[in-house]
């Protein structure tokens, strides 16, 4: 999902600063929320560990160039289900700034639109969760077809956006349409382990009782909604 140096420069990369900076500003509300409903060390420790989470993702996953972009396993709705909301915006920001910043500087000019892409379809798939997961269903109990609708919506959240700023730097040009839909076929495959992935660690939660009443996991992996 990086942006490949090159596709959006000059005026047009402006942009990218407002766009991640509404996402920032979405994000900042999410863990005040956070914040005041868990406290803080809820928050701190729950982003420490999407953070090193997501740097992990990155430099240890397979990740392939495709098209227009990079294709990551990046399982943003697994830390979503374990951590929460706020917890994971704040780790796949932190995660991406900390791998650029350490292994890939070249990636730092087109951090806006990385950010950006990461966090809006985080954003779709909280929205999502909330209509295809009953309240009295906790994370642990989803079912296939949920933990699919999931995975969609952040996947395809993503490709969207690639394919946004691949147009929008480069404009219709025909190579540009075909590294797109490339890049978007390849996405397929992560959509379909993701949910694997997903449901494998759920399942490895379920048997840790222990970690039910934990404040670095989201309440709702164990727990019905609160009314």
């Amino acid at each position: 999902m990086h942006i490949e140096p090159g596709i959006v420069e000059g005026p047009k990369i402006i942009l990218s600063y407002a766009t991640s900076g509404a996402a920032g500003v979405y994000a900042a509300t999410l863990a005040y929320r956070h914040f005041r409903e868990r406290g803080p060390l809820s928050l701190l420790g729950g982003t420490a560990a999407t953070t090193a989470a997501v740097f992990t993702f990155f430099e240890i996953l397979p990740h392939y160039p495709v098209g227009v972009s990079e294709v990551h396993l990046i399982l943003g709705s697994t830390l979503f289900l374990l951590f929460g909301a706020a917890p994971a915006a704040f780790g796949l920001a932190l995660g991406l700034l900390l791998q650029g910043v350490f292994f890939a500087q070249f990636d730092l000019p087109q951090y806006g639109m990385n950010v950006t892409t990461l966090l809006v379809p985080l954003f779709a798939l909280q929205f999502v969760a909330r209509k295809v997961i009953a309240a009295d269903t906790p994370y642990v109990r989803l079912k296939y077809r949920q933990a699919l609708a999931l995975s969609t919506t952040y996947q395809a959240g993503i490709v969207t956006w690639v394919a946004f700023w691949a147009l929008y730097g480069e404009g219709f040009a025909v190579r540009t349409v075909a590294d797109i839909a490339t890049f978007g076929l390849s996405y397929l495959v992560v959509i379909a382990i993701e949910p694997l992935a997903d449901l494998a660690v759920l399942a490895g939660a379920k048997t840790l009782h222990q970690l039910k009443d934990s404040s670095l996991l989201e309440r709702r992996l164990y727990n019905p909604s609160p009314a």
